[in-house]
């Protein structure tokens, strides 16, 4: 289950880092604490919002149990599908960050923030989903959290450097990944 815990993890990551490529190219050579800070922001909100879509899965999951495994596969599915067709068109995430450099401190984690709650919303979906198989929620938040910090942290200094064209790819890489251990659930609870 770990390794499930692992893909699912570097999954939902992949916004993030998408968005973290973003803000390392649109800033002015960003250092250690600029990638410290996405890191920390992006890292407790996806690991937040994946305990608070368990919570809210949990209340529900009493009257949903005979279909459990299809509403997982289901929410996996539609996150994933976003995933990838955002790799394929819109906005790179993190695009919108590049506004006026002079913006003050509290406008600037008021952007972050914001771009954190905002690719944390699939965490939550997911979270939701997770309330209906069995899996050990706090491990699992952990390790969502864990590597979004690394992915953004990382993320933000490769884009210093290779700018938001690796996010597409990674994103897309992350959809794939999320519909597969939907499938996955599906098919273990179907067959066996």
């Amino acid at each position: 289950m770990i390794g499930t815990s692992l893909a699912l993890a570097f999954s939902l990551s992949m916004d993030s880092f998408a968005a973290a490529l973003g803000r390392g190219a649109c800033l002015r050579r960003p250092g250690l604490p600029e990638a410290v800070k996405v890191g920390v922001a992006f890292g407790l909100c996806q690991f937040a919002m994946s305990l608070i879509g368990w919570s809210v899965g949990i209340a529900f999951a009493s009257l949903v149990e005979a279909v459990d495994h299809w509403i997982a596969f289901g929410l996996l599915l539609v996150v994933g599908g976003a995933m990838i067709r955002n790799a394929f068109g819109g906005e790179e995430e993190g695009e919108a960050d590049c506004g006026p450099s002079g913006r003050s401190a509290r406008a600037e984690w008021l952007a972050l923030l914001t771009t954190a709650v905002a690719t944390s919303i699939d965490a939550a979906a997911v979270g939701a989903g997770l309330a209906l198989v069995d899996v050990d929620i706090v491990t699992t938040s952990l390790l969502i959290g864990v590597v979004t910090f690394a992915m953004a942290f990382g993320g933000v200094l490769i884009g210093r450097a290779a700018g938001n064209r690796m996010g597409r790819w990674a994103e897309l890489a992350g959809g794939i990944t999320l519909i597969g251990l939907g499938t996955k659930i599906l098919i273990e609870h179907t067959l066996g």
